[in-house]
């Protein structure tokens, strides 16, 4: 591999950008670039995206080439599968930041020379996609969904997937993501497909999948039953009005109505019951109370009048109801409530559905409600009852409101014909997995949840009244009966013809008289997602190893989405191949803006990692507001926290730094605060890194041969302690790879560059490799810290590792790899050899000398001048610890000439003086370099500023929320400060006193 000539060496926005391997040319700069006009931007994505295909196009060539000869190869495997994203939308940054996690991983265990398989897919995204599209139907041709026919649609469907489904994968390729593109899944390829049906036929065989009529959530906005992850619970703290999708008036909730029910043949008792929901009137068939409430003793058995109707029902007696809750009387509205529903059953209610599919009032409510809205109707109902005296008051009532998280509707419960899943069975094995660790949760905590929210699963409802999906593979034998059953006859079958065939076995009938109808519900999207690590790699052809699998997912703190979705990837793994997906998940935590807000389109701060890559204007992110579906007073809230928040828009930060920031938090800690700045950090980060490679090569010069890592030998302290530190960085690299803690890589990597190699070494040897003749110890040094630093530093930072990395001149008598992808990563035990532990801790001491030296410095404020030193230490010991550092000690202090000073003997007169511990004392040349008159006059100054700071905070009480502890530790902070510049001026008069006419240098 040719060295790059240093003329082409110049410093790029690091990581501001992926790049090729290959040598180009950069401005020098560590400034954001100004975002520019529309087209300059496009033109600057468009170029972007080429380099980004060049370099996915070099790793994955790489990466095939080098499966089967890596002279690290280990003979193991990792495997994982992207949780897919929707096709329809495009990644947030908490995709961003699974993606960052899993490709550090995945590019972690291919350079230490396992056999990688890291799965890409999207969802189909049933509803959302859908509605997209019949959004984009409308807007574009005027034309509604039941205007075309089904198959007329899903041509529509596919066409704009192909169309727009492909900004994700952009998006992955932005962020570095090193898949393999060539194992692509969609959930609605064939492969899947396939998957889907053979899954549902073989848990209908095994009786763990039904139909029957019962209760599910339903969404009237989209006319279809939704899953419980999809309902969201909104509180409301009293009234609230809303307005919703398809009502033509605003609609409050939060509010208790009290109504009376009349008991028959006593025209003056009734008992008050109250409800939030109005509108349910007509479906009520009994009230109910607590048996031992002696309120109602007196009317157990009685029947009461219906307010709306004059009908009788029953008064029931049930210990499900709370008698200290209102007026302890319950209306039971079986047909529309889950707890209705089951108290409905106990006594033998018939259940009345009041609520039709699109949310209007059904037939059973009578001519003067049918076909009204439901929130039209629940104000007709309030009138009704007024008039006819029976309303007994309105309050305020506190309540949690089920929303419709794909369309904003308020979600009914009606009783529909669906397809279940019977979840309790295999719900107790994905437990009993976890608590035998055959599945590990990380970090552990979650294993608590995990036990509870399988102990409380129910049947899961897979049907949905779609078009976009999986069609169940379930056929209604039309006009046919079972043997005096009246029930609809449905069977099973992978094709039609074998749905024929059992039908016909089941009637008694030739097949070719039967006539089957397919249902023409689709599967939940959920069905499919849950079978994606399975049919991406092959079920049902091939029954795949899964014990390597390792899926990522987005936890939200206190949502059950992660559960929800690896929970039944691990009860159908189970159920379907007698294998868990996986042997242990790793949970991250949820990323929040920097307020502590959960990231939201309705409040303006959700973030295209794009648009932290390449950086945007703030123009462009409030057309990105006015292009979504807010409605206006969204938007107007929305917009208004961008324009608070990103006032210049956002700065172009890099593909690097953003995935560095991200790693940085750690998937094991609490909710993730990410704010702008913070990954602007990380990009100067980048920057030093590049400058730090800048220095590294010159030095190095054009004629530089490596000599080969294990045959280096550190030629002094400097050089020892440096190389100690890469192979202590190196061990917690791995350690932190291994505990798949990523903030403990990120944080052992910066510490090395930035304040190991950066501010100590490099400074340090800086005036050695000006000796004559110039030694060989430090450029061999020099080059192992960039080449291994480099090389632990790719699977976080890809771009800028490789770029820097091909700059490298290649040691001799190897072959090099040709990427840095599958270089192979540094071990501990590779560079053990270099370990001093010893040694690090002796030059700590040296180090604490030095912020001493600066520290006397800054009080005297020497800016130019380079004092000599003396160090004096009652114990012999500790001098002989120093004498090994003295020139990198005077280097790094800024300082002149470092020597000691005999135990007992005095300072020379005009020196400073600094404690380092009760042994070691610091002296520094003041004689000469400073004019004590005009510091002390400074001294003053910077005094009385420090003291009034001292005075305020003496007299400040904390808020709330606020620590005493900050407090004080502020109070000594600034007391420590003020005993500094006291004992400086002390030595300035004395100085004074002996010197009155100093001479200034």
């Amino acid at each position: 591999m040719p060295h790059m000539p240093l003329a082409s060496f110049r410093s790029p926005l690091w990581g501001l950008r992926p790049s090729q391997v290959f040598p180009r040319s950069y401005p020098l700069s560590t400034q954001s670039k100004p975002h520019g006009s529309s087209l300059s931007r496009r033109n600057h994505e468009a170029k972007k995206k080429r380099q980004r295909e060049k370099q996915a196009a070099l790793e994955a060539g790489v990466a095939r080439k080098s499966k089967t000869r890596l002279p690290q190869a280990t003979g193991e495997t990792f495997s994982m599968c992207i949780p897919p994203p929707n096709v329809t939308g495009s990644l947030h940054i908490g995709h961003a930041l699974t993606v960052a996690i899993q490709d550090a991983l995945v590019r972690w265990h291919r350079m230490c020379g396992d056999e990688v398989l890291w799965v890409p897919g999207s969802d189909h995204a049933g509803i959302a996609t859908q509605a997209v599209v019949e959004k984009h139907l409308w807007k574009e041709q005027g034309v509604r969904r039941h205007e075309l026919s089904r198959k007329d649609f899903l041509r529509e469907v596919w066409k704009w997937k192909e169309e727009k489904g492909g900004e994700i994968c952009e998006q992955l390729q932005a962020l570095g993501a090193s898949l393999d593109w060539d194992r692509e899944c969609f959930t609605m390829d064939a492969g899947s497909s396939v998957a889907v049906t053979e899954a549902f036929v073989r848990l209908y065989e095994a009786g763990l999948l039904y139909r029957n009529q019962q209760l599910v959530n339903w969404s009237c906005a989209l006319r279809s039953a939704i899953s419980d992850i999809e309902v969201e619970s909104r509180p409301l703290p009293g009234r609230t009005e809303l307005r919703l999708p398809g009502c033509p008036i605003p609609v409050s909730f939060g509010l208790l109505v009290s109504v009376a029910f009349p008991v028959d043949g006593e025209p003056d008792t009734e008992i008050v019951v109250g409800t939030t929901r109005p509108e349910t009137l007509p479906g009520d068939v009994a009230v109910a109370v607590h048996p031992d409430d002696s309120r109602y003793t007196h009317l157990h058995g009685r029947q009461l009048r219906h307010p709306l109707t004059g009908q009788l029902l029953p008064l029931v007696t049930d210990s499900a109801v709370q008698p200290h809750m209102g007026t302890g009387a319950v209306k039971v509205t079986p047909a529309h409530s889950l707890a209705d529903a089951e108290l409905g059953a106990r006594h033998g209610l018939s259940p009345l559905s009041v609520i039709a599919e699109d949310g209007t009032m059904t037939s059973l409510c009578g001519d003067w409600l049918q076909g009204l809205h439901r929130f039209v109707a629940r104000e007709k109902i309030m009138s009704a009852l007024r008039e006819r005296g029976l309303f007994r008051g309105l309050q305020n009532h506190p309540m949690v409101l089920p929303i419709c998280s794909r369309s904003g509707d308020v979600v009914e419960y009606l009783l529909k014909s669906q397809w279940f899943v019977r979840c309790r069975e295999m719900g107790d094995r994905a437990a009993q997995a976890v608590e035998s660790g055959a599945l590990e949760l990380s970090p552990s905590f979650h294993q608590k949840n995990w036990q509870h929210w399988f102990s409380h699963i129910g049947d899961w409802c897979i049907s949905r009244q779609l078009w976009w999906g999986h069609q169940i593979p379930a056929y209604l034998v039309v006009e046919e009966q079972t043997k005096g059953d009246r029930e609809d006859c449905w069977v099973v079958g992978r094709t039609e013809a074998e749905a024929r065939k059992i039908a016909s076995e089941l009637t008694g009938r030739p097949a070719a008289e039967l006539i089957l109808q397919r249902d023409p519900d689709v599967l939940d999207t959920w069905f499919s997602s849950a079978l994606f690590p399975f049919a991406a790699l092959g079920w049902p052809q091939e029954t795949p190893d899964l014990t390597r699998f390792y899926p990522l997912s987005l936890l939200e703190t206190g949502s059950d989405l992660l559960f929800f979705w690896v929970g039944r990837m691990v009860m159908l793994g189970t159920q379907l191949t007698g294998q868990l997906p996986f042997s242990k998940v790793l949970l991250h935590p949820m990323v929040r803006d920097r307020q502590g807000r959960k990231m939201s389109k309705s409040l303006g701060n959700v973030l295209d990692p794009r648009d932290i890559i390449s950086g945007v204007e703030l123009q462009v992110l409030q057309e990105k507001l006015r292009d979504g579906n807010l409605d206006s007073t969204e938007l107007a809230i929305a917009a208004a926290a961008q324009r608070k928040d990103f006032p210049h828009g956002i700065p172009e930060c890099g593909t690097d730094a953003l995935r560095f920031t991200l790693c940085s938090h750690g998937a094991l800690g609490g909710d993730l605060h990410l704010s702008v700045s913070e990954v602007l950090s990380s990009r100067h980060f980048c920057n030093k890194i590049w400058n730090a490679l800048r220095f590294i090569l010159n030095a190095l010069g054009e004629k530089f041969v490596p000599q080969p890592a294990e045959e280096l030998s550190p030629s002094s302290p400097m050089d020892a302690w440096i190389l100690s530190r890469l192979a202590h960085t190196a061990r917690e690299c791995g350690r932190g790879f291994l505990a798949q803690e990523l903030s403990l890589v990120t944080h052992a990597l910066h510490h090395f560059w930035l304040h190991n190699l950066c501010d100590v070494y490099l400074e340090a040897v800086k005036p050695v490799l000006l000796h004559s003749p110039r030694p060989q110890g430090p450029p061999q040094v020099l080059f192992s810290c960039a080449d291994i630093g480099l090389r632990l530093l790719a699977p976080l930072m890809p771009f800028l590792a490789e770029e820097l990395w091909q700059r490298l001149p290649p040691r001799p008598g190897g072959s090099s790899a040709p990427s840095i992808s599958v270089a192979p990563y540094p071990t501990a035990c590779s560079l053990e050899h270099w370990h001093q532990p010893e040694l690090e801790q002796c030059f700590s001491r040296v180090q604490e000398a030095v912020q001493a030296l600066r520290a006397l410095r800054a009080t005297y404020q020497l800016t130019k001048a380079r004092p000599r030193v003396l160090l004096q230490s009652s114990e012999p010991e500790e001098q002989g610890l120093f004498e090994a550092f003295l020139e990198p000690l005077g280097t790094l202090g800024h300082c002149g000439a470092v020597g000691f000073l005999p135990p007992g003997v005095l300072a020379p007169s005009g020196w400073a003086q600094a404690p380092l511990n009760d042994t070691i004392q610091v002296y520094m040349e003041l004689q000469g370099l400073v004019d004590p008159q005009t510091h002390l006059s400074l001294l003053a100054a910077r005094r009385h500023k420090l003291q009034k700071q001292l005075d305020g905070l003496m007299a400040w009480t904390p808020s709330e929320g606020e620590t005493e502890t900050k407090r004080q530790q502020r109070l000594s902070s600034l007391e420590l400060e003020l005993s500094k510049l006291d004992k400086a001026a002390s030595h300035l008069r004395q100085l004074m006193d002996a010197c009155p006419s100093p001479r200034e240098l």
